[in-house]
C-alpha cells in the first residue's frame, strides 16, 4: 500500500529513543524527510548520520522542548532547511511522577515537559501546516484514561493532549488538518525493560503484566505505536480526525475480570 509520504517532510519530538525512534524509522521509511528534536544529542545524532550514509534525510535538531524559544527554533529550523512541514508528531515527554504532594510548581514543571510544548509546537508549525493542508498525531498515554497514582502532572498533561486534540481538529477542519491522537498502553521499550530489571524477578514482573494485556498476553510493540502514527498521517486517513485511538491490545477497556485469566470468580452477576 502506497501511503503517499514519499518526500514529505515529518518533523518529531523525542524522536531518538523508544517510541519516537521507531516513528522516526518508520516514516523514513516511507520515503518521508524527518526533522526530530530532542535534548540530548548523542542518540539524534547517530541516527542522522546512519541515514546520510544512505542518501536519507533525518535532521537532527538539539532543542530542550520546556523552552518555548525552542519550540520555534525547531519549527524555523525546519522550515528553513526544506521548506515546509507536511505532518508533525508531538511525542516528547516523562511519567515523571510528580504527585499531589509535590506542590503546584513541581505540578507547573511537570505540564511544562508534558503539556506546554504540543501546544508550542503546533502554534509556531500551524501556518506551515496550513499551507500543506497537513496532519499532526499526537502521543498520548493510558493515564489520562485509568489513571495510575502518584503521577497527578503527567496525568493532567494526558488528559489535556486528548483535549486538545479534539479542539484542534474542530479548528483546524476546514484547513483541511488532520489531528488524532495514539494512546499506548504497555508499550516494551527500552526504558521498561531498564525498569522491570530493577525488580527482583523481572522474568516473573514482565508476565505478571502480559498476563493482564488481553490480546496475545503480551505488551505492544514500539513498531506498532509507530504503524498506527504513520498510517495516520498519510494519504489513506484522510478522513479520519479528533480520534483518540488506543494502540493497546485491550488494556485499557476490557474488564480485567473477563482478561486476568482468573477461574476463581463468578461473572455471571457483574
Amino acid at each position: 500500500m502506497d501511503l503517499g509520504l514519499d518526500s514529505k517532510v515529518v518533523l518529531i519530538t523525542g524522536g531518538s529513543k523508544g517510541i519516537g525512534e521507531a516513528i522516526t524509522r518508520t516514516f523514513l521509511a516511507e520515503g518521508a524527510i524527518v526533522a526530530n528534536v530532542n535534548r540530548s544529542s548523542t542518540e539524534g545524532e547517530a541516527l542522522e548520520a546512519e541515514y546520510a550514509a544512505q542518501g536519507k534525510q533525518c535532521l537532527f535538531i538539539q532543542g530542550d522542548l520546556t523552552e518555548v524559544t525552542a519550540c520555534q527554533r525547531a519549527v524555523q529550523t525546519t522550515l528553513d532547511k526544506f521548506g515546509r512541514i507536511d505532518v508533525l508528531v508531538n511525542n516528547a515527554g516523562v511519567n515523571d511522577g510528580v504527585a499531589l504532594t509535590d506542590g503546584p510548581e513541581a505540578f507547573v514543571a511537570s505540564l511544562q515537559r508534558n503539556l506546554i510544548h504540543y501546544y508550542a509546537m503546533v502554534h509556531y508549525a500551524l501556518e506551515a501546516l496550513r499551507n500543506s493542508r497537513g496532519a499532526i498525531v499526537n502521543i498520548g498515554s493510558k493515564v489520562a484514561a485509568t489513571g495510575q497514582g502518584g503521577t497527578s502532572g503527567y496525568a493532567a498533561a494526558k488528559g489535556g493532549i486528548n483535549g486538545m486534540t479534539r479542539e484542534w481538529a474542530l479548528d483546524l477542519a476546514a484547513d483541511k488538518i488532520r489531528v488524532n491522537t495514539v494512546i499506548p498502553a504497555e508499550t516494551w521499550t527500552p526504558l521498561y525493560a531498564e525498569l522491570i530489571n530493577q525488580s527482583e524477578d523481572p522474568q516473573a514482573a514482565k508476565q505478571q503484566i502480559e498476563d493482564i494485556i488481553p490480546l496475545g498476553k503480551r505488551f505492544t510493540t514500539s513498531q506498532e505505536i509507530a504503524d498506527m502514527v504513520v498510517f495516520l498521517s498519510s494519504q489513506r486517513s484522510l478522513h479520519t480526525t479528533g480520534q483518540i485511538h488506543y494502540v493497546d491490545g485491550g488494556y485499557t477497556h476490557l474488564d480485567r475480570k473477563y482478561t486476568s485469566g482468573s477461574n476463581n470468580v463468578d461473572l455471571s452477576k457483574s
